[in-house]
């Protein structure tokens, strides 16, 4: 229908506007305008609002009136995936006519907590139970006494995690419990998803999103703003859920002859994926289980290898081997596994190990050992495998930090990659990746891979910032993508590399690329550490040491300080030598160095990518 000047309150020209403007309106847009029109009204009736006596043409034009909610969305996340998820359902709270306040845990000021009505957390769990870096601050004020009362508060939390960990989920259970016990309310229950976490957070997405609307929700089906759909447009098509089958253009071995490892450099192209990067991200690459551990399966199971089994949520039916190469994990045993197991066979062994008081025998079970392990110390033999097929996991994604700079190798992707190969229980072990990328893919072969974008691991803004780098090993890789970086934009800061591995003469990896970047001046200062070239082994964090003086004046300049690599052992000892060095250096309490160490994370000059 159209205005008429005849019949409405509006000029000619007032009704020529609306009449383009409304039918453009999605319904997300209309419910947000009717808010804004009802709250203008409330403060100030004589501007710009529709008059209680308009006609019902108008009326009908807009639905009843509905204040706009207002949503803060806390993320904490290591290597991004709470903060794409977190991004996701802020545009699906906009979209339908929520006013969201967006923020990761480190930068959001804790003094305004109190007066948030709804808030929404997405956490993941890093190490062992322990919250990622962004969000140990906002986690630390919340189990202070500094905490407010939150009575007021409607909350949900949606937590990231692995159940083959021990304390899978934990951050998101502690924070979900401390809200509850400061007062506030869920508005959903909380959920818990695992590596496969894509359909758990869209569903717990939904019922937020309805919990929020009330029961009008279900009349009101989100559309897409039409400014949205045009932001879309540039955006890839692949993803996590779609990956970009990618052409493998390289794929050399870095170690030189008589190493005890083997770390590959592979080239990806992503020509035609219009897939973006920057330096700090992460690339997923969806591997193959090995064919030796599959086959071994399937012998000692029983089962016919063309046999076709449901896969996925689809329910698609592939042949049983296709299944366990390319669909299924199969490697890592998790307690919710053995669990349906036992369900499946009514196993008493099994049952009995997963009995209260036998937690410690379990996790040393757990440990270590795979689904082969599995149905061979517990004979499983004969359970079908439509069932155990059931059972298993959806094969998930491995991430590796980018090695390269989009802006010096367009259309490009490198990793580095150190295959894992070990033995234990009677039998050899295959990283399932590692070893996949290393004996089973070719140049011209294809490669199912994504962006998995990390906001938490990035070079400063202001290209003049001094940068220090520590990555041993295969921690080097992004700190490749740096440098590459800032050769390519001419940037004037010093840097500053501490790499460490086992030999020079066999494991220095990049090594000429580090020493052209020296020769050019794009890195400043270079220092390395071989543990098995001498008698005591040195390590990159004693070499930090060696430096203090130098370093401390870096940080005095404002330098950023980078960690990529082992979160267990190496990041934790060159946190303890940056801790040192500020107590040696300048002069402060263990506390006083703690604090400092702190303010920098806060700051973003101290960013960990470690796994």
């Amino acid at each position: 229908m159209e205005f008429q000047v005849t019949n409405s309150p509006f000029t000619q020209e007032q009704a020529e506007l609306l009449n383009r403007l409304l039918p453009t309106l999605t319904e997300g847009q209309r419910v947000w305008l009717s808010g804004y029109l009802a709250a203008q009204a409330s403060s100030a009736p004589a501007v710009g609002v529709i008059p209680a006596a308009a006609p019902a043409e108008v009326l009908a034009a807009a639905p009843a009136a509905v204040v706009s909610k207002e949503v803060t969305v806390l993320f904490g996340s290591q290597s991004g995936n709470c903060s794409g998820l977190a991004k996701k359902l802020s545009k699906k709270l906009e979209e339908n006519g929520f006013q969201v306040s967006l923020s990761s845990m480190g930068d959001f000021k804790t003094n305004g907590l109190k007066k948030i009505q709804n808030l929404l957390v997405l956490v993941s769990t890093h190490g062992e139970g322990e919250p990622p870096d962004n969000a140990l601050s906002f986690h630390e004020f919340l189990h202070s006494k500094r905490a407010p009362k939150l009575e007021g508060l409607s909350f949900s939390v949606l937590g990231l995690g692995d159940t083959s960990y021990e304390f899978f989920c934990q951050t998101g259970k502690d924070f979900d419990k401390r809200l509850e016990e400061l007062g506030g309310k869920r508005v959903v229950d909380r959920a818990d998803c695992d590596v496969d976490y894509d359909d758990a957070a869209k569903q717990w997405m939904d019922q937020v999103l309805q919990a929020l609307q009330g029961p009008a929700a279900a009349a009101q089906p989100s559309t897409a703003s039409s400014a949205g759909a045009a932001a879309v447009v540039t955006e890839s098509e692949y993803s996590r859920s779609n990956p970009f089958q990618a052409e493998v253009l390289e794929n050399l071995n870095l170690n030189g002859r008589g190493s005890d490892r083997e770390t590959r450099h592979i080239e990806i192209s992503l020509e035609g994926s219009n897939l973006q990067y920057e330096p700090g991200d992460s690339l997923g690459v969806y591997p193959e289980n090995h064919p030796r551990l599959v086959d071994e399966l399937i012998e000692a199971m029983g089962w016919n290898s063309t046999a076709a089994v449901p896969v996925g949520k689809s329910g698609e039916l592939v042949p049983l081997r296709e299944a366990l190469l390319r669909h299924v994990e199969i490697t890592v045993l998790t307690k919710p596994l053995l669990e349906q197991a036992a369900k499946l066979t009514s196993n008493s062994g099994l049952l009995a190990l997963l009995e209260a008081g036998r937690e410690q025998e379990l996790r040393a079970y757990l440990n270590g050992r795979d689904l082969l392990d599995l149905v061979q110390d517990y004979s499983l033999k004969g359970v079908p495998a439509k069932e155990f097929i059931g059972v298993l996991r959806k094969l998930p994604a491995r991430l590796y930090s980018i090695a390269s700079s989009p802006k010096a190798n367009p259309d490009e992707v490198h990793v580095t990659v150190r295959a894992v190969r070990y033995e234990t229980q009677g039998r050899e072990r295959y990283g399932v990746c590692s070893v996949h990328l290393a004996e089973r893919v070719q140049p011209g072969d294809p490669l199912p891979v994504f962006v998995q974008q990390n906001p938490n691991f990035k070079l400063p803004d202001n290209p003049d910032t001094p940068i220090i780098m520590i990555g041993p090993g295969t921690g080097v890789a992004p700190f490749r993508a740096f440098l590459g970086e800032r050769e390519e934009t001419g940037a004037q800061g010093k840097s500053w590399l501490f790499y460490g591995d086992q030999h020079f003469a066999t494991d220095f990896l990049y090594q000429i690329e580090w020493q052209r970047w020296l020769k050019d001046g794009v890195l400043t200062r270079l220092d390395v550490a071989f543990s098995r070239d001498t008698d005591q082994k040195v390590y990159v964090q004693h070499r930090m040491l060696e430096k203090s003086k130098e370093l401390y004046q870096w940080l005095q300049e404002g330098a950023c300080v980078y960690i990529c690599g082992d979160e267990k052992k190496m990041a934790h000892d060159v946190h303890g030598a940056l801790q040192a060095i500020l107590q040696q250096e300048g002069g402060l309490s263990a506390e006083a160095a703690a604090d400092y160490l702190s303010r920098m994370q806060q700051e973003k000059r101290y960013q960990r990518d470690v796994y």
